[in-house]
């Protein structure tokens, strides 16, 4: 086997363990968390998640964030958490039943509206992709790209893309739940900070689902057919 080869076996076995991986979909929701959280959302010990963690740091999917004494994780970057999204959205789907009111409103608040690391996801990020290919601010063309009436039509709404070097402006991440890509890249993130800072979707407590308001048809979006 190659160095290559071994690289991404070993990157592999990290997400191989459940607890790892539950991790990883816990930090998909962009912020920096402690080890208690973490330990409380994969439901296992301190002294369990911190060695989990620490193996996530070393093999460079998790990255620290100190601050004082405090010691936070985050994901190492959007493009780690593009490939995690994308691995959950191939894994084989188990059909769960959900228990009691709370569970049901949580999936289908989650299969709504959800941020996937600091883009839009679920059927209002797939809308939004759709949305923005419709009015000519996408072309997918030449596997993506922001158009000239794009950039005019972001400039009147007042969305500023931040590019990056390393990122691209466009970028499709397949959705978990609706199998269809979403719009991630500069662009994505652009539109899922604009939507916040507005209040056009505010978060839910307890996870990483969103409350779409009205004013999202602003962005081309019937808030209705979501």
């Amino acid at each position: 086997m190659g160095a290559e080869g071994e690289a991404l076996a070993g990157w592999a076995r990290m997400l191989a363990d459940p607890t790892r991986a539950t991790v990883c979909l816990a930090l998909l929701d962009g912020r920096v968390w402690t080890a208690t959280e973490l330990a409380r959302a994969a439901k296992v010990s301190r002294p369990t998640i911190s060695e989990h963690l620490n193996l996530l740091v070393d093999g460079g999917l998790l990255a620290e964030v100190r601050q004082g004494r405090h010691r936070y994780v985050r994901l190492a970057g959007q493009e780690t958490a593009e490939v995690i999204e994308r691995l959950a959205a191939l894994a084989p789907r188990r059909t769960e039943v959900a228990t009691g009111l709370s569970a049901v409103n949580r999936r289908k608040a989650f299969a709504r509206a959800r941020t996937c690391y600091d883009h839009l996801a679920g059927r209002l990020g797939v809308a939004l992709a759709d949305a923005m290919t419709e009015r000519g601010v996408v072309d997918w063309s030449d596997g993506g790209t922001l158009t000239p009436h794009g950039r005019a039509w972001l400039d009147e709404k007042g969305i500023a893309v931040e590019a990056r070097r390393g990122r691209p402006v466009v970028r499709p991440c397949l959705d978990v739940t609706e199998r269809r890509p979403h719009l991630a890249g500069a662009l994505g993130a652009a539109l899922c900070r604009h939507a916040l800072r507005h209040g056009w979707v505010t978060p839910i407590p307890g996870g990483r689902a969103l409350k779409v308001h009205g004013a999202v048809r602003e962005l081309g979006l019937d808030p209705q057919l979501l």
